[in-house]
């Protein structure tokens, strides 16, 4: 006669148990976090692609100011090829392009670099005669520099004021007039739903350091790690020097 062999099969304990439902729920919350990336290749590529625009904006940042005393061009003089003169002056959003109408040699030449691909704006096809406001996607933070690292020397355009983003670009007009800011290393401020905060209801945005690194950040991590730590500006315009420690930021 045949014997039947059995195999007793142990049940799971109330541990082990556990630990398989907090796996299931961590794989769940990955999934979560990767199905709207996955959902939306074109922004996640174009985020990427800002990357490099804003590095290369950097490196000419460093090369112009090699030749050009150690300074930026906003904090060289008209005569020396800057336009700080100028900033001298208040509300001087509206030249804001002449910053990378300077670098334009730095940048090969090469207007496409100023334009985010998220940007509701198209790139100028040179750095004169059609060359303004409308071609450029950066903020420039005229009183950075590599000598302070953490200094905020430019970003996506899109940053506004308050902690709720706003629908459209922020401190940056569709006119094109541009606008000289004042921002409060205390905050608060976020990046508009447009550009890179697709997605993120708080808003995002990159940010260009003195150091020449960017940064890919939240609204909440540029409040409470960037701001408070760059160098605030000290150069102000007579007359306007802010109540409270602020960086002086020019929107195109």
């Amino acid at each position: 006669m045949k014997r039947e062999i059995r195999r007793h099969v142990a049940a799971f304990t109330r541990i082990e148990l556990g630990v398989v439902i907090s796996a299931i729920a961590v794989v769940g919350v990955l999934v979560a976090m990767l199905l709207p990336g996955m959902a939306r290749p074109k922004e996640h590529i174009n985020w990427i692609k800002c990357i490099p625009n804003l590095k290369e904006i950097g490196m000419a940042y460093r090369f112009w100011a090699e030749d050009n005393g150690k300074r930026n061009p906003a904090e060289q003089a008209a005569a020396n090829g800057g336009w700080g003169d100028f900033l001298t002056n208040a509300d001087e959003g509206a030249i804001c392009w002449t910053n990378y109408a300077i670098l334009q040699n730095e940048l090969g030449q090469d207007p496409r670099v100023v334009i985010c691909p998220q940007d509701e704006r198209a790139a100028s096809t040179n750095f004169s005669s059609n060359f303004d406001n409308t071609h450029v996607s950066y903020f420039v933070g005229v009183s950075a520099n590599d000598e302070f690292p953490k200094s905020i020397q430019g970003g996506d355009r899109n940053l506004g004021s308050g902690r709720l983003p706003d629908s459209d670009y922020g401190y940056s007009p569709k006119s094109g007039k541009g606008n000289d800011v004042a921002v409060p290393v205390s905050g608060p401020v976020s990046w508009s739903l447009k550009m890179h905060s697709a997605g993120y209801t708080a808003g995002a945005g990159n940010i260009l350091l003195g150091d020449g690194s960017v940064q890919q950040v939240s609204s909440a991590i540029f409040r409470t790690i960037w701001l408070p730590n760059a160098e605030p500006t000290t150069n102000w315009p007579a007359g306007h020097l802010p109540s409270s420690p602020s960086i002086r930021l020019v929107f195109p």
